[in-house]
């Protein structure tokens, strides 16, 4: 039986995590409350909330409070049974997981190494052909898989966890002046991206595109510095 308890989410409008669950709830036709956090002066409801990391996105379900975005999807799909985002084959349901972790672990945080490394181009070569090398591997899946998203005709969990690549990506590669998604090096990654965000319920809830990339151009050299200091220290 689907929920009828109120629904909030405590976000971040630049954040791809907080983003993904928004895309998870739009597909399911789930109403919910959005919070927008100061991440840079974090409320007491959010201290609260997410004592140990005190970060977004946090979900709030009734008296329920769920963490981490990937655990959030999951919850989400549990719970609202309408357009299941996670397959249903067990096997299927791991190796989505699987790549979902890959791509956080191995393409995101080299991107972001890659964008915000300033003073050092050998270690921001290191991280960039990392995120390339990651890259590749998640080409290979969507040319094996032959279908519009990675879960088949539709958009599943896996296409939701790897959001980030159709539009925020492409945004650390301008502020970072580096070339990760070059079309004609992975056409199967360009032809997915642009399938992914023109579907209704992820084209009107991606951050305005001047407004991010000024942010991130904010943000990447405040991380630099950050680690420039931290390499000299």
């Amino acid at each position: 039986m689907e929920s009828k308890e109120a629904v909030k989410l405590l976000g971040f409008w630049a954040s791809p995590f907080s983003v993904r669950v928004e895309w998870a709830l739009r597909l399911k036709g789930v109403e919910y409350e959005y919070i927008e956090e100061d991440i840079f002066n974090k409320s007491p409801m959010l201290l609260e909330l997410n004592p140990v990391h005190k970060k977004v996105p946090v979900l709030i379900h009734g008296d329920k409070v769920i963490l981490e975005s990937f655990i959030i999807l999951e919850y989400i799909d549990e719970t609202w049974k309408q357009f299941p985002i996670l397959p249903r084959d067990p096997y299927d349901r791991a190796m989505a997981r699987f790549w979902a972790k890959f791509a956080e672990e191995k393409l995101l945080e080299n991107a972001w190494m890659a964008m915000c490394t300033q003073g050092d181009e050998k270690e921001k070569e290191m991280y960039l052909k990392q995120a390339v090398e990651s890259l590749q591997k998640i080409e290979q899946e969507l040319i094996k898989g032959k279908s519009k998203f990675f879960g088949g005709e539709s958009i599943g969990y896996l296409d939701i966890a790897l959001g980030f690549i159709s539009y925020w990506l492409p945004v650390w590669e301008e502020v970072g002046s580096m070339t990760i998604t070059d079309p004609t090096r992975f056409p199967a990654t360009a032809g997915w991206a642009e399938n992914f965000r023109s579907h209704p319920a992820v084209k009107d809830k991606l951050p305005p595109r001047d407004k991010i990339v000024v942010y991130f151009q904010w943000r990447s050299k405040e991380i630099g510095a950050q680690i420039a200091s931290a390499r000299k220290g």
